[in-house]
């Protein structure tokens, strides 16, 4: 039953209460974050972001680092090569999500967000994230990195 209040343990009834007492939708997204973050009390937060968005997360963890302890890790953390992962692949440098999430678990990371990781990757390092996460944006090579817009494409 999905109405089922039981789906909800304490911690997952902390995050919505904390998020519906601060959210008069006056914030952006990365407001959004830091003021939830702080409601919940936390110390650390994980930015696990796609090489990509490199300029970016210095940004934003320049921002949040005036309010907490930030870690930032992008995908190719770990130098992985692909013949480490697939038997015969290349040996070009391959994203690392998984290992994205185990740094920052090491780090102790209150919270983790997800900047502009690829589809499926981003599942990866939500499953191995021991911390919960939030997505920042995603990546969308056609539409600017909008993917809201691709609805159009599909029409």
């Amino acid at each position: 039953m999905s109405s089922d209040a039981t789906l909800y343990n304490e911690e997952y009834l902390q995050i919505m209460k904390t998020f519906d007492s601060l959210s008069d939708m006056s914030c952006n997204r990365i407001e959004l974050i830091r003021d939830l973050a702080r409601g919940l009390n936390y110390k650390t937060i994980g930015l696990a972001n796609c090489v990509m968005f490199n300029r970016e997360t210095k940004v934003i963890q320049a921002f949040l680092s005036k309010y907490f302890t930030v870690h930032s890790v992008n995908c190719k953390y770990g130098r992985l090569r692909e013949n480490e992962l697939f038997n015969g692949g290349s040996t070009r440098i391959i994203c690392n999500p998984a290992g994205q999430a185990d740094f920052l678990n090491e780090n102790n990371c209150d919270m983790n967000v997800s900047i502009g990781l690829c589809v499926g990757h981003d599942m990866i390092f939500n499953a191995q994230s021991s911390a919960p996460v939030t997505t920042l944006f995603t990546k969308d090579f056609t539409n600017g990195n909008d993917p809201a817009a691709a609805v159009d494409d599909i029409r």
